[in-house]
Parts: structure tokens; sequence; C-alpha cells
């Protein structure tokens, strides 16, 4: 039994859930059309460029959660999982996680969309653990702040170590399976990197480092 662990956008998803769920507040009319959708697609090509800048990106995108009450946020969430999520949710990678839980192994997702979007992601997949950007809560509400370090790049390995400690699991035979460059990090702490359908950059590290390169996309 090892601990398997799963980057989830553009991983276990064909989409990146924290920018879908932009462009569904934008849809609902929750957030400003104009500077929000700039924005959404501003930080979403600076991760993809690996020059995010997570604090900017985070005082952004939790607003929205500090603005709207939690049964709205719910409702909304809820909606989200059905038009967005659902229908994006790769059925190979269903059937590697499959995999891994039949040999026995410790599941876990480890990404940086913050906890609110992907919680209930993690429990559509059946996967128990989670490590998340932690959105701040003061008397059940959001109060658009961060707790904790963020889980993007180096913050990843940071929160695992962290979770690690918690566990009574170990870090040996280990995999990680990951789309983007941004999650080297990471890879690289294990003995069983796996590059998923890999943006350009990671491809190139995985093809000069013999990394594993899989396709969870049909």
């Amino acid at each position: 039994m090892s601990l398997a662990i799963f980057d989830l956008d553009n991983t276990l998803l064909s989409i990146d859930s924290d920018h879908a769920w932009g462009e569904f507040l934008l849809e609902q009319g929750a957030v400003d059309p104009v500077e929000y959708r700039e924005a959404n697609e501003r930080f979403m090509a600076d991760y993809n460029a690996g020059t995010l800048d997570i604090n900017a990106f985070l005082a952004v995108a939790l607003k929205p959660l500090a603005e709207n009450t939690p049964e709205q946020l719910a409702a909304w969430h809820q909606q989200f999982m059905a038009s967005k999520v659902e229908p994006h949710i790769l059925p190979k990678a269903e059937e590697l996680i499959a995999r891994h839980r039949t040999r026995g192994d410790t599941l876990l997702i480890i990404t940086a969309t913050n906890r609110f979007i992907t919680g209930p992601i993690a429990e559509r997949l059946g996967i128990d653990h989670l490590i998340a950007v932690e959105p701040e809560i003061i008397d059940g509400h959001y109060t658009g702040e961060v707790t904790g370090v963020p889980s993007y790049r180096e913050g990843k390995v940071a929160r695992l170590e962290a979770w690690l400690e918690k566990q009574e699991v170990v870090l040996d035979g280990a995999w990680f399976y990951s789309d983007s460059h941004n999650d080297i990090p990471l890879l690289e702490k294990v003995d069983h990197p796996v590059a998923v359908d890999p943006d350009d950059t990671l491809r190139q590290v995985a093809e000069e480092r013999q990394w594993r390169i899989i396709s969870l996309r049909d």
C-alpha cells in the first residue's frame, strides 16, 4: 500500500475548476462582468506561464465567497457541480482512482484551488483526503482571507509534509499525477512521478527525466 496523490484541475478533470467557477459566477451575474472576467483570464494565463502571484489571485478569487451568504454559495455550487464539473470528470481518471483504491492505496487530492470549490469534487470522486487552499471562515461566513500556506508550487510540498506528520502515512513509494509544470517541486519528491496530459514545459521535463507520461483524455 502506498500514497496516491492526484492533482485535480486538468488532471482528474478536463477543466480548471477554479477558472470554471469564475465563469460560472459571471453567468450568474454575481461579479462585475468586465473587471472579473479580465482578472480571471489574466490569472489563468499567469498560472499557465508559471508566474502567478498566488496572494493577488486569492484576494480576487475569494472575494465572492465573502460577499454572499453560505446558503447562496451552496445553491450555486450545486448548480456548478451539475453543469460545469460533472461533464468534465474523466472516465479514465475514475478508472485510475479505482485501481489505486483496489490496491489499498491511500488516496489524496492536492490542489491550488480552494476547498469551497474542491471539497464537493473530492467527495464526488470518493477521495477522502484533500489538501487545498483554505479560505478563512469566521462564525460560519467566509472572510475573503486565506488561512495557512496556499497549496501552490512549493506550497504543495510544505502542505503535504505537514499533512504527512499528522497521518500514519509515509511518502516512500508514493505516486503523484499532475498535468502542470507548477507541480514539478512535488513531482520531484515522490518515487513515482507521472505527467498526465502534461503542458509543454512539464512534458519536456518528464521526457528528460524519464518520468512516466500518460493521457486520461478520450
